[in-house]
């Protein structure tokens, strides 16, 4: 398993990272644990999750994830594994937090009781990576900034990214760094995948030129990359067929924006390409992820051990200009497929 640096930071992770999302929900405890075992046998050191974790995000069951992660971390070398976990943003507008009776915001007080709960529950003294989940664009960067450098500075963190971020607040956020002389995102987890390049549009340059990695999620567009949902499947256990049972709730939009017409027919397509080159589409989707000079560490998903081999396939397989130039081809003939 390659590494690569994080941003500007001194973290050097696998390529592959293990995402936790749906540990406690998806997966059961015993089969979450089997998961990191497998990812850690096979070169991957890198794991990320989410006080908010596992989704659909719950009150009752807000922080699960992180205590499945900590008990499974106890019996590990520590200073082996990089691990990654995310503070909420703020509450109101689309999403209400499943934490802290969704009074939730980017300031001192919520920044610094949120690291400490997910340090006890995640039973580790430093977190490697600290995310916030997504931004909030009412407030000015300054104070997110600086309790964030503190916490680095008090040993409980080493580094910190954002996710959901836009170019607008990726650079606004970097330029309060320089301006208060505090430390700066080194990475971006934003959605990136064969289905969903809108990354490419503006915040590619933004990462290469500001040395902030991507660290993308849903490399399979929420499993529809797989194919499972092609002719309108709904397979039962799946996250998109419970979703699109929900409608007119916030949950069956989401569902919607990945399982459309579109994105079925991209799909199709990928997933002839895959079998011309002889790999699953699982395997073509991260590796192409992987295939990118923006992108440290792709983040994938499991519920189940027996989806692990497709994934791991990626982990040194470089994918040829025919086979990226014929996913280009899909692109350009198939719009935006997720809007």
């Amino acid at each position: 398993m390659k590494r690569r640096r994080l941003g500007k930071s001194a973290l050097h992770v696998s390529d592959i990272c293990m995402g936790t999302m749906t540990f406690g929900t998806g997966a059961d405890e015993a089969m979450s644990h089997k998961i990191m075992d497998q990812s850690l046998d096979a070169g991957i050191n890198f794991f990320d999750t989410a006080e908010i974790y596992p989704v659909p995000p719950k009150l009752e069951y807000s922080g699960r994830t992180e205590e499945i992660v900590g008990r499974w971390l106890k019996d590990k070398d520590r200073d082996s594994i990089i691990l990654a976990t995310k503070v909420a943003g703020p509450s109101g507008g689309w999403f209400q937090a499943a934490v802290r009776q969704g009074n939730t915001a980017l300031d001192r007080h919520n920044i610094v009781k949120a690291l400490d709960d997910s340090l006890k529950r995640l039973g580790t003294d430093y977190i490697d990576l600290y995310q916030t989940h997504w931004p909030d664009h009412g407030t000015v960067y300054d104070e997110t900034m600086e309790v964030l450098d503190d916490q680095i500075r008090a040993g409980k963190i080493r580094a910190i990214g954002c996710s959901n971020e836009t170019s607008w607040g990726l650079m606004k956020s970097l330029e309060a760094s320089e301006r208060l002389g505090v430390t700066r995102y080194c990475t971006i987890q934003n959605n990136f995948s064969m289905n969903n390049r809108r990354f490419e549009d503006e915040l590619a340059q933004v990462c290469k030129k500001e040395g902030v990695s991507l660290i993308p999620y849903s490399p399979l567009a929420g499993g529809v990359l797989s194919g499972k949902y092609n002719d309108g499947a709904k397979p039962e256990g799946a996250r998109f067929s419970a979703y699109l049972a929900m409608e007119g709730k916030r949950q069956f939009k989401m569902a919607q924006r990945f399982v459309n017409e579109k994105s079925i027919a991209s799909t199709k397509r990928f997933m002839a390409i895959a079998d011309e080159a002889g790999i699953a589409p699982v395997t073509l989707a991260t590796a192409w992820s992987k295939q990118h000079d923006f992108v440290a560490s792709t983040i994938v998903g499991a519920t189940h051990t027996d989806q692990l081999p497709d994934i791991f396939a990626a982990s040194e397989l470089v994918l040829s200009d025919d086979v990226m130039k014929a996913v280009d081809k899909v692109t350009k003939d198939i719009l935006y497929p997720m809007g």
